[in-house]
C-alpha cells in the first residue's frame, strides 16, 4: 500500500468490490480495494458464465473477472491481496487491521465481501467444481439441459433450486438426510407435485464421481445404511449460503444469518459512511450482474456522503 489513509476502502474484490472500484476511481476518490480470502470472488470457481451482459458466446468467470480488475486498476484503483481482520467504526476515519499486520485509516467504506456457499465438504465437491457441481441453479442451470442432476438440501432454497432445474433437466433428485424437509409448505407443495422432481428421504450424498466433470452421485440411507449410485451430471448443494461478515458482528446491523441491512434504495449501512453491495447484503438474487450494480450504487453513495463532507 501506498498510503495508510483513503477516501475510500473497498473490502471484497468479486463483481461488486470491482465495480465499485471503477466508479470511485473515475470519481477521483482513488480507492483501495482489499481483495480478501477468495480474490475475484464466487465467480472465480466457476466455468462458463453466459448471463452477463456483453459477452455474446459466454466467457470464463475468472476471466471475467480479472478482465474486471484489470479495468479498475486502468483507472487508477490501487488493490492489495489482503484480508480485513478487525474494524473500528465508531471512530471516524474508521480504522481497519490487515492480516499482513497493517493498519489503515477509511474516510468511507464499501462493503462487498459477499457471501459463501455452503458445502457438505466432500473432497470431490472441490475438485469437480465448475465442472458439474454447483450451488447456483439460476447461473448454471441452463448447462443441464436434457441431463439427469441431483440437488442435496431440505429448505427453501432447495425446493427452489430443484423447481427452477426443471425448467432443463430430464430428472431432478432431491436428496435430504431427514425425513421431513423444514422448507415452507408452499415451497413443499410445488416441488413435491412437479412430475420430474424424486425425492430420497433420509438420505446423505457421500461422494460425486467424475475423473473431469460429474457423471454420479453415491447416496447412503441414514436408517439402512443402504448406498447407491444415481446417474447423474450435475451436482447442485442448496444448503444454505454464508455471508462473509463475522468481522463486523455486533457493529453493524445483520439479520440472524449475517447478511449486512442495507437502507433501500440506497446501500448504506447501520454506520454513516459505511456501505454494502452484492451478496453480502442479498439473500435473494446472488447475481453477478445484480451485484455489479450495487457495486455502482455503493460508489455514488460513498461520493455524495463524502462530498456532502467535504471529501473529495
Amino acid at each position: 500500500m501506498r498510503r495508510n489513509e483513503y477516501k475510500v476502502v473497498i473490502i471484497g474484490s468479486g463483481p461488486a468490490g470491482l465495480t465499485a472500484a471503477i466508479y470511485a476511481s473515475r470519481a477521483n476518490l482513488e480507492p483501495l480495494v482489499i481483495e480478501g480470502e477468495q480474490p475475484g470472488g464466487q465467480l472465480t470457481t466457476t466455468t462458463d458464465v453466459e448471463n452477463y451482459p456483453g459477452f455474446e458466446h459466454g466467457i470464463q468467470g475468472p476471466e471475467l473477472m480479472e478482465i474486471t480488475r484489470r479495468q479498475a486498476a486502468r483507472f487508477g484503483a490501487e488493490i492489495v491481496v489482503d484480508t480485513v481482520l478487525g474494524v473500528t467504526l465508531d471512530t471516524h476515519p474508521f480504522l481497519l487491521e490487515l492480516e499482513s499486520g497493517g493498519k489503515l485509516a477509511a474516510h468511507s467504506i464499501i462493503i462487498a465481501s459477499g457471501a459463501s456457499a455452503k458445502y457438505l465438504g466432500l473432497q470431490n465437491e472441490k475438485r469437480l467444481m465448475g465442472h458439474g457441481v454447483s450451488a447456483c441453479a439460476t447461473c448454471d442451470g441452463f448447462f443441464f439441459k436434457g441431463k439427469e442432476v441431483v440437488v442435496v438440501g431440505g429448505g427453501d432454497t432447495a425446493m427452489e433450486e430443484a423447481t427452477f432445474l426443471t425448467k432443463f433437466a430430464t430428472k431432478v433428485t432431491l436428496v435430504h438426510r431427514r425425513s421431513e424437509f423444514r422448507a415452507s409448505k408452499i415451497m413443499q407443495a410445488r416441488a413435491l407435485s412437479n412430475p420430474k422432481i424424486d425425492v430420497l428421504y433420509d438420505t446423505e450424498v457421500i461422494d460425486i464421481l467424475g475423473e473431469h466433470k460429474v457423471n454420479g452421485v453415491v447416496v447412503k440411507n441414514t436408517l439402512t445404511h443402504e448406498q447407491k449410485t444415481l446417474h447423474a451430471t450435475g451436482y447442485f448443494a442448496a444448503i444454505g449460503h454464508q455471508p462473509n461478515t463475522g468481522v463486523f458482528q455486533g457493529k453493524l446491523d445483520m439479520n440472524d444469518v449475517g447478511y449486512l441491512k442495507v437502507q433501500h434504495p440506497s446501500t448504506r449501512t447501520s454506520v454513516e459512511g459505511v456501505f454494502a453491495a452484492g451478496d453480502v447484503a442479498d439473500a435473494i438474487y446472488r447475481q453477478a450482474v445484480s451485484a455489479a450494480g450495487e457495486g455502482c450504487k455503493a460508489a455514488i453513495d460513498a461520493e455524495r456522503w463524502l462530498g456532502a463532507r467535504g471529501v473529495h
